[in-house]
């Protein structure tokens, strides 16, 4: 087939398309929490995850399309930051497809928690070969090491209702140390030279594994911890938001999917929280609101760039 300029949804499938998408099941689950902590109505949280994994089953079908007819696409994809973070979100993305059905489907849900394991680990092995074998500059750390190398941590939000506590307790006890050395690693060689304006919405990354931590603890009973992540979080969210006119300064882009899942991930970790106290409370019904109006914004002009056959040139996807 001869290739025009406008290569369509399938010959350019760009992974920045899968960065909304987890923030959508977020936010779909943090309104699963709002029953709980609001009595919000059940249908608004099951609606949105319904729609979302609908969307989530169609983008990963565009995806592997590409990647079955050309291989090389998907190390190709990896080489790129966008690439990278989009498609670790993508299998991030399909542990929260996990958390989504375990209330409908138990063995189902197993089975794409281990599948969405089993590829992120895939994802990772290769960005650590293709990171080993790159010129020394790109392999700075940035905060797309976080979705990459930490993003197990989503896997316990499905898994500790599915009864794997044990193996959430031990992703916790890994992933923690991970992040400890992103954050600092990411600080120390961000000291004497500034963030370029295009690439700082992948800051707010830096928030999400606060927040799965915290996340993480409280669904497996420990509290104090979990609140003591809660706190962290409030205080890097307050941080972003004083500091959004120097997040935002590029102007809109792909790269904004990174606001998405880290704001989610804070209204699910603060409504989980509501039980603790009231400021969690507040927060979380704040939190909620804003990823409600922000999160499917985003969403929705990221995937409109896509059916426009843009976000693939934009990001630099493989194409075939």
């Amino acid at each position: 087939m001869q290739q025009t300029g406008r290569p369509g949804l399938f010959r350019q499938t760009p992974p920045a398309i899968f960065p909304s998408i987890l923030g959508l099941f977020g936010l779909g689950l943090a309104w699963r929490h709002a029953a709980d902590a609001f009595a919000a109505p059940d249908m608004v949280g099951e609606l949105i995850l319904g729609g979302v994994s609908v969307l989530f089953l169609f983008a990963l079908l565009a995806y592997l399309a590409k990647v079955l007819r050309k291989p090389g696409a998907f190390v190709q994809d990896l080489r790129i930051v966008p690439g990278r973070s989009g498609l670790s979100a993508g299998t991030t993305a399909a542990m929260l497809l996990a958390a989504t059905l375990v209330p409908y489907a138990a063995n189902l849900a197993a089975l794409v928690l281990f599948l969405a394991v089993l590829s992120h680990t895939v994802v990772a092995v290769t960005v650590l070969v293709v990171l080993w074998s790159a010129p020394l500059e790109q392999r700075r750390v940035t905060p797309v090491w976080h979705l990459t190398f930490v993003g197990f941590i989503v896997a316990p939000v499905a898994a500790i209702p599915l009864g794997a506590t044990l193996i959430s307790q031990v992703i916790l006890v890994l992933t923690l140390p991970m992040a400890v050395i992103i954050w600092v690693g990411h600080a120390w060689m961000t000291r004497r030279k500034t963030v370029p304006a295009p690439l700082r919405p992948l800051l707010a990354i830096h928030l999400a594994p606060l927040c799965l931590f915290g996340t993480t603890a409280g669904l497996l009973g420990l509290t104090g911890i979990a609140a003591a992540f809660g706190w962290l979080s409030i205080v890097i969210m307050a941080v972003f938001v004083v500091r959004t006119r120097y997040l935002t300064a590029a102007g809109f882009s792909p790269l904004w999917g990174s606001f998405t899942f880290p704001l989610a991930a804070f209204a699910n970790l603060m409504l989980l929280l509501a039980i603790v106290g009231a400021p969690f409370k507040t927060l979380g019904g704040l939190g909620l609101i804003a990823a409600t109006l922000i999160v499917p914004y985003i969403a929705y002009r990221v995937l409109k760039l896509w059916a426009a056959g843009k976000l693939g040139p934009l990001t630099n996807a493989a194409r075939i």
